[in-house]
């Protein structure tokens, strides 16, 4: 994940709903034109995308996401940097809208996260020289927010973003500082006690692209399940780039399936302005966007259904991306999501919606993802 991504999260939630560049999206979208079956329709799983209290405002981006997807994440405003004030209390109006939101179109709720290396709220810092003081309050936390959402929150991302970028060692934040390398199953702990049906997420991103990294994040699962800590769901970010090299997704979720848990797509987006392919046109770095789109889907679809969670996009238009909305998204012509500016679908959709609707790839001809298109 790029720096421009942490920079982000604090700011995120008073940036007003950006707008990407819609140059060429018309032209990019030659088949807009026809109906398009709803993805929940299509897909035998939850089929998921994350959502801020602006955009329930939206109701071009209301009308889309409900007529596609079954399942909402917050995008931030569950996180400790919107939730947790400076002096300890705790601030619900934006998480509670969005959990209203999704009681009123009977929505299943992904909630994230509870803790991530990156966040060090003032009301936990102060807390730092005091251990005792600093698990109280964690737990507290824990019980306050997994509480107000037991029986909607189906899932939790209990901890998030935890491995090292190059796969050497592990990023804990405040949070290892004061409770030492245990802090993690500890977490885990917390949030089964807090709410004993939620599935309890390992959340990550650039398994995909990062072996070493891979290799780590399996180790950190290993050992948590090794010492009991209640983890029921892995979860893979999968922030991809559109020259993503062909067989890399599939890989990464068939290495995570070895642990039998519940797998998560936790939020998919596949950038058309990063990468070697930055300087193409438009309609071939469309084409090998879907190309990336397919292998995940097609990948997601080989598992057992048991351990087909959710399959969760990064957003519903391609002006709702946090590569759109970042200060740091440069010309905002990036074009990351299943649906372009205007709502219309995009290669990228076709290619997700006919892997949802095909049999599983190991009982059909196998194809190169490259010939798709």
């Amino acid at each position: 994940m790029s720096p421009s991504r942490r920079a982000l999260v604090g700011g995120l939630s008073a940036l007003a709903l950006g707008a990407c560049d819609r140059k060429g999206a018309g032209a990019a979208t030659a088949a807009a034109w026809r109906a398009v079956r709803p993805l929940k329709d299509v897909a035998p799983f939850p089929v998921g995308t994350c959502l801020m209290t602006p955009e329930i405002q939206d109701p071009a981006f209301v009308d889309l996401a409900l007529r596609h997807f079954s399942q909402m994440t917050p995008e931030f405003e569950m996180k400790m940097e919107r939730t947790v004030a400076d002096d300890g209390g705790y601030r619900f109006d934006a998480s509670d809208s969005i959990a209203d939101f999704c009681r009123q179109n009977r929505l299943r709720l992904h909630a994230t996260t509870l803790i991530w290396y990156a966040q060090k709220p003032p009301a936990f810092e102060r807390l730092q020289g005091d251990r005792v003081a600093f698990e109280q309050k964690l737990r507290d936390y824990v019980s306050a927010v997994m509480g107000r959402y037991r029986g909607l929150a189906r899932g939790w991302d209990v901890l998030n973003e935890a491995v090292a970028e190059d796969g050497n060692g592990y990023r804990g934040g405040i949070w290892q500082a004061t409770l030492g390398d245990d802090y993690s199953r500890l977490a885990f702990e917390l949030a089964h006690e807090a709410d004993p049906e939620s599935l309890l997420f390992l959340n990550d991103y650039n398994l995909e692209i990062m072996p070493a990294k891979l290799d780590a994040f399996q180790r950190l699962l290993e050992s948590l399940l090794k010492a009991g800590a209640p983890v029921t769901g892995i979860g893979t970010q999968s922030h991809l780039n559109a020259d993503l090299p062909p067989g890399q997704a599939a890989r990464a979720i068939q290495a995570l399936a070895r642990f039998g848990l519940p797998i998560h797509v936790s939020e998919l987006d596949i950038s058309t302005r990063q990468g070697v392919l930055s300087f193409q046109d438009s309609a071939t770095r469309l084409r090998s966007q879907a190309r990336v789109a397919a292998e995940v889907a097609d990948a997601f679809m080989a598992l057992p259904p048991a351990q087909r969670y959710a399959f969760t996009t990064w957003g519903v238009r391609d002006k709702d991306s946090w590569l759109c909305k970042s200060p740091n998204a440069g010309d905002g012509s990036d074009q990351p999501l299943l649906f372009d500016n205007q709502g219309d679908p995009k290669p990228a959709f076709d290619a997700v919606e006919a892997a949802f609707g095909s049999v599983r790839p190991a009982a059909r001809p196998q194809a190169r993802p490259e010939d798709r298109y």
